[in-house]
């Protein structure tokens, strides 16, 4: 099935994509997406280990099961003042 993902600001910055189409098994957790795109590609070793993720524009858990056609964005830390 097929995912979009997308990266904001940072994480755009440190892995050169700010999104991109991935296909993954159905069932896939957030996590487990990450640990593939990990394994496949060294850019994405640059991210956190456990980066706070949206799925569908909502805040979820790294455990989230992903289904066919979800967002899964990557979020990284604002700061502000």
């Amino acid at each position: 099935m097929r995912v979009r993902l997308l990266l904001f600001a940072l994480y755009r910055d440190l892995t050169g994509i700010g999104e991109l189409d991935i296909d993954v098994s159905e069932g896939t957790t957030a996590a487990a997406a990450l640990a593939r795109l990990r394994a496949d590609d060294a850019r994405f070793t640059r991210l956190p280990e456990r980066p706070v993720v949206a799925v569908n524009r909502e805040y979820a858990q790294l455990d989230v099961r992903l289904n066919e056609g979800d967002e899964l964005a990557l979020l990284p830390p604002v700061a502000g003042g």
